[in-house]
């Protein structure tokens, strides 16, 4: 098969390393790519959100194949539009992916479905969202309704944090997205990712995975799209991920499908694992960045055969192997990031980094420029390595990162703390 990958990140280079592997992968282009995903894949300049323009490239390229890898081309109708032209896709449709695209239509999902979550209210007007805080107190979540890369969350821990998030949502810190609020309680737990692969009807659940979302060291500063994830994830018990399913994952997939708008893809659940067991946090559309990245590093067999009965159906028939050994992704981001950052700057020592067999180093936000490696991006670097234990891992991730030579960049020192902690 001819296969296209629509995206540009560490998730996309993690799913095109996958992919180059099985046996029914034949050329393989990646659509715009990055310096890292150019080794396994052909990168192409595409307008990735337009649909006209991902058809025509396809037709250029004889795809039979597209997977469709960040959020914004599946609100924007692109896996739509394939399947209209009578090319397969792996990706919700339009309206599938409002689980993601919208909060409110999330939240409303799971108000129909009985799916448990926090108790929500939504506000297009930003003094009757502050009467809310006010009246509700703190600690409190302010989210952006739309989509806003990952980072339009403010877990308020004041009213006066609440208030100012607030604030900076009207005023067009996150665009668009910004122009309604979701406001929620406060759940208290910790935080596990579920996937589960859905052609609509059945649902694959894949390993669970952590990531870690502020920028800093013990849990601090601002909310990022990630800066670090391991697999599998301690706090996702068996019997967890079963109420999860059970009680989440499957009454929405048959509440999308009661609706008219049947979910076909990989379905992230965001969870909070409580005292009285999982809750929702919110609803991804496509796999998470950078657990997509520890996945494709335990997946021990061939992911395409499942990524197809997604998009084509017979997914009850499908099984996937994994890879007993935990793995461990370490994110290196550009100083300054989630802020202003600077691009353009030069990364060595890859090579050396990436010398031990465990150890991949998925690109993010670079490019390639006269033989050299630039930085082109907040996240620039997922540094990926599995090990005998969960400890082995991130040892092994640690000793890359130390031979890379970006004095422009920085991580956090404690990836997997807490299920090292326990």
């Amino acid at each position: 098969m001819n296969i296209l990958i629509l995206g540009g990140g560490g998730r996309e280079h993690a799913l095109a390393w996958a992919i180059a592997r099985s046996p029914d992968c034949g050329k393989l282009i990646c659509a715009p790519g990055n310096a890292g995903i150019a080794a396994v894949a052909r990168c192409v300049p595409a307008d990735i959100e337009n649909p006209a323009a991902v058809i025509a490239l396809c037709r250029a390229e004889d795809i039979d194949f597209v997977v469709i890898g960040p959020e914004a081309p599946l609100a924007a109708g692109v896996s739509d539009a394939l399947r209209e032209a009578g090319i397969a896709a792996f990706g919700p449709s339009r309206a599938a992916a409002q689980l993601e695209a919208s909060k409110t239509f999330a939240k409303q999902i799971c108000d129909a479905c009985g799916a448990p979550t926090a108790a929500w209210a939504r506000f297009e007007d930003p003094e009757a969202a502050k009467a809310h805080v006010r009246a509700s107190g703190a600690p409190i979540v302010i989210k952006a309704d739309g989509l806003a890369a990952g980072k339009g969350v403010v877990v308020a821990a004041t009213e006066d944090e609440a208030l100012a998030a607030i604030d900076e949502m009207f005023a067009g810190a996150f665009g668009a997205a910004g122009a309604a609020v979701v406001i929620e309680e406060f759940m208290p737990g910790e935080e596990a990712s579920l996937f589960v692969l859905t052609d609509g009807e059945h649902v694959l659940p894949l390993p669970g995975a952590q990531d870690h979302k502020r920028a800093f060291d013990g849990d601090k500063g601002p909310n990022t799209g990630g800066m670090g994830a391991y697999s599998p994830a301690p706090a996702l018990t068996p019997e967890i991920e079963r109420r999860a399913i059970d009680e989440i994952v499957l009454p929405t997939i048959r509440e999308m499908a009661r609706r008219g708008a049947p979910y076909r893809g990989v379905l992230y659940a965001g969870l909070m694992i409580g005292p009285s067991g999982p809750r929702l946090v919110e609803y991804n559309a496509r796999f998470g960045d950078p657990e997509c990245q520890v996945l494709m590093m335990r997946l021990a067999g061939d992911i395409l055969p499942a990524l197809r009965a997604c998009a084509e159906g017979g997914l009850e028939g499908v099984r996937l192997d994994w890879r007993p050994e935990p793995a461990l992704t370490v994110v290196m981001a550009a100083k300054g990031y989630p802020g202003a950052y600077a691009k353009g700057e030069e990364i060595r020592g890859l090579e050396a980094a990436a010398a031990d067999p465990d150890v991949e180093i998925f690109h993010a936000g670079t490019r390639a420029e006269n033989g050299r490696i630039l930085s082109n991006g907040g996240r620039v670097l997922n540094v990926t390595a599995r090990g005998a234990t969960l400890a082995e891992a991130r040892a092994k991730a640690y000793e890359a990162i130390a031979r890379i030579d970006w004095p422009g960049g920085f991580c956090r020192s404690d990836i997997g703390w807490r299920a090292l902690s326990r």
